[in-house]
């Protein structure tokens, strides 16, 4: 076998052919490297390699014409076939003789990205697997075109025929999508190349893609020995041997290669598809992981859209969510068959690839234009998809459809609070907590339906009943977010809510020295994080922004009935400025409180339940049968049980400490922040959107869920690169003009020098 490697070695670098082939397959590469890479600054090596697909079917027929059909042609086949070597040993000699040929200009493109990193930040994972699916579907090609050689003695007709075959090959796709739903297009989409391809450019290490490839690379190099076999041996029906032509050794071998393929295609996607994008765009967060983890409800989800032509992003990510539970089960609806499939759950009108979610408490719909971020650019009028929401839409939609009751949040008005920007009311949208508006002076008390009322830096401060309605509020039990904001007011009565937790508020503008702790002004605070509930998925991950914050002051940490978990916290060297000038602002004076100081705390007081001066609490109404609870005790000593069902008895269940069982305490629950610009847009972006995750894991805590549910968008954007005008011209010649013509002009002085001889 090496013997025929090195000759075809040989005889492809001593005509044009060879040098021809690495001239073209250079030449396209580095044109669409220049333009898309050098000119356009885009860090991704993908966008060129799905743009010059096409060439295999330019080069692989020229390249491999000449394999066999030129042998039979000038009947040298015979010399080689007596000679003492397999069959299988020439044609896979001639195989790795034609890849390694094709090897060499794959070799040269892979140092483009690393071009790439002299300009910017370069997603190396995805660029690197762009190259390895262009060689998978390179090779596969070249398999063909030895096997269409190895038919025909011609080599004009073996390249026109190989041309048509990888054409077909290369459209199978579009094709099949022009055909309805059956076996023909199953058969036919067997020879569907472009879309394992096209799986790899994604940026996700499809385990299936590859065996595809080498599964058919295999089969053609085996049909060409076959084909060989057929020429050179006669043989009877009831005859077989195993180097021999053999009908049922091909049927044995297609049998193989599509219950192989259809085996890898059928195991979970956790096993099959490894998730290389810089965004883990095809990956799923562990707050899905977690949520799917205590799923018990059973959902359908109903795509609206034939299989066939599903968005390959989303389906990937439904199957994700369908090999992690059991639960759930995804199912295409073709529009075109039951166009009014979806009017059982909507009376909107929905777009393709749309999914309605279905269990048996409730169902809704996300419509596939919210599963793209998009912005739109009214200078030149086009759309640009930023994002992809696709995780976050599901996982919000399995949520609400499973949740037994929606948690209700009150925003507080009246006092200047901040407006709680777009994407934090997005993030309770996701994570299905209701939200309202309330201003505490039109109504006697907070709510009872409230899981967490949320005051966002009011600038004025609260009345004496507004203050009371809070506190009664959190003597409830309930639970508070105040954030405080930097005011010339007095917020004597806001302050004393959070006094009533024990925390004390350092009105003046607290400023770094340490300068890992501030980005760009020392009033810029990247606070340190904590560990606990709020801070999962941020500490050790991300900065949290603090822009102007005041300065937050535990009064006693000991107290009882007290518990402290500070979770934002400044450096030693923080400071808080009492009187602030432009020429003072970051110098530290005399008269500055001196840090550290907290930015974030969480407070939780217990509180004993209510009871009377003594006795047994009072029992209600139970039913037939059964035992009735106790409530409140009275001032007399034992209560009145209430009524007790048939056959039963009244339990006094929540007696007072002078008579029986300790009642339950109640917690009282306040999260203070010292920054009332944490919880903006502008503020998150700074820092990746760790403060919005810390939003999402406050709310998630205070409205009781288990596992958070809201998962940001995942941005598709990235920093384009830097390209001066002087590289774009010097590399662009280099990988579009130097190298291709170097090969071509190498290939045609050895031609002409092997011609004149």
């Amino acid at each position: 076998m090496f013997a025929i490697y090195k000759r075809e070695i040989k005889s492809c670098f001593c005509s044009i052919v060879g040098p021809l082939f690495v001239g073209i397959t250079l030449f396209f590469p580095g044109l669409y490297f220049t333009v898309y890479c050098l000119m356009s600054g885009s860090p991704y090596y993908s966008y060129v390699v799905g743009s010059i697909g096409f060439l295999f079917l330019i080069s692989v027929p020229i390249l491999t014409m000449r394999l066999l059909a030129e042998e039979k042609r000038n009947k040298t086949d015979q010399l080689i076939l007596t000679a003492p070597v397999t069959v299988g040993a020439i044609v896979v000699g001639k195989f790795l003789a034609m890849l390694t040929v094709f090897a060499i200009p794959t070799a040269i493109t892979c140092f483009y990205p690393l071009i790439l990193t002299f300009f910017g930040s370069v997603p190396m994972g995805e660029c690197y697997l762009a190259i390895l699916g262009f060689f998978l579907f390179g090779m596969a090609c070249i398999a063909i075109g030895e096997l269409v050689s190895s038919l025909t003695e011609s080599q004009v007709i073996a390249a026109v025929i190989c041309f048509g075959v990888l054409f077909l090959g290369y459209m199978m796709s579009s094709l099949c999508g022009l055909l309805p739903n059956g076996p023909l297009t199953t058969v036919l989409g067997c020879f569907d190349m472009y879309t394992p391809m096209e799986n790899l450019l994604n940026g996700t290490l499809d385990v299936s893609s590859v065996v595809y490839f080498f599964t058919l690379t295999v089969l053609a190099l085996f049909l060409t020995v076959q084909s060989i076999q057929k020429r050179r041996y006669s043989v009877s029906v009831k005859h077989f041997s195993m180097g021999a032509y053999s009908t049922v050794g091909i049927v044995v071998a297609l049998a193989i290669a599509v219950v192989l393929n259809l085996v890898v295609r059928e195991l979970p996607g956790t096993w099959t598809s490894i998730d290389l994008t810089g965004q883990k765009l095809y990956s799923l967060t562990d707050q899905t992981k977690d949520f799917l983890a205590k799923l018990q409800d059973d959902v359908k989800v109903y795509v609206i859209v034939r299989e066939d032509d599903q968005d390959t992003l989303l389906g990937q990510t439904l199957q994700r969510y369908e090999d992690l539970s059991s639960h759930i089960t995804v199912e295409y609806v073709d529009p075109t068959l039951n166009p009014t499939f979806h009017t059982q759950y909507t009376d909107q009108g929905i777009t393709m690839n749309s999914m309605i979610f279905v269990s048996e408490k409730r169902s809704t719909v996300v419509d596939y234009t919210d599963v793209y971020e998009s912005t739109f650019d009214y200078q030149t009028y086009t759309s640009t998809t930023t994002g992809y929401d696709g995780e976050g839409q599901i996982t919000s939609a399995l949520s609400y459809v499973t949740a037994d009751d929606m948690p209700k949040m009150y925003l507080t008005q009246g006092h200047g609070e901040y407006e709680l920007s777009a994407d934090f009311k997005t993030s309770l949208d996701k994570g299905n907590v209701i939200y309202e508006d309330i201003n505490l002076m039109d109504v006697d008390a907070v709510p009872e339906d409230a899981a967490c009322l949320f005051i966002n830096g009011p600038v004025s401060d609260f009345n004496t009943e507004d203050q009371e309605k809070v506190i009664s509020y959190l003597e409830r039990g309930g639970k508070v977010v105040a954030v405080t904001a930097l005011t010339d007011e007095a917020m004597d009565n806001y302050y004393g809510i959070l006094s009533y937790m024990g925390i004390d508020v350092v009105s003046d503008m607290v400023a770094e020295e340490d300068e890992e702790h501030y980005y760009m002004s020392p009033y810029y605070l990247l606070p340190n994080i904590g560990y606990g509930a709020y801070t999962t998925g941020i500490q050790g991950n991300y900065y949290i922004f603090a822009p102007y914050a005041q300065g937050l002051v535990i009064e006693d940490e000991e107290a009882e009935g007290m518990t402290y978990r500070t979770f934002l916290y400044t450096s030693d060297k923080a400071f808080a400025k009492k009187n602030l000038t432009a020429e003072n602002a970051i110098v530290k004076e005399e008269g500055d409180v001196e840090g550290p100081f907290d930015i974030g705390v969480e407070a939780v007081k217990t509180i004993a339940a209510p009871t009377g001066d003594g006795g047994v609490a009072d029992a209600g109404e139970a039913g037939d049968g059964g035992v009735a609870d106790a409530g409140e005790a009275g001032d007399s000593g034992v209560a009145d049980a209430g009524e007790a069902g048939d056959g039963g008895g009244s339990d006094a269940d929540g007696a007072a400490d002078a008579g029986g069982a300790d009642a339950e305490p109640i917690e009282a629950t306040l999260v203070a922040i010292s920054c009332d610009q944490m919880f903006t847009d502008a503020a998150s972006q700074v820092v990746s959107g760790a403060n919005r995750l810390l939003f999402t894991n406050i709310v998630g805590a205070f409205c009781d869920y288990e596992v958070n549910a809201s998962v940001p968008v995942k941005s598709y954007e990235v920093s384009t690169l830097m390209v001066p005008q002087a590289s774009i011209i010097t590399i662009g010649a280099i990988v579009t003009v130097v190298l291709p013509l170097v090969s071509c002009l190498a290939g045609f002085v050895v031609w002409f020098r092997r011609r004149k001889r």
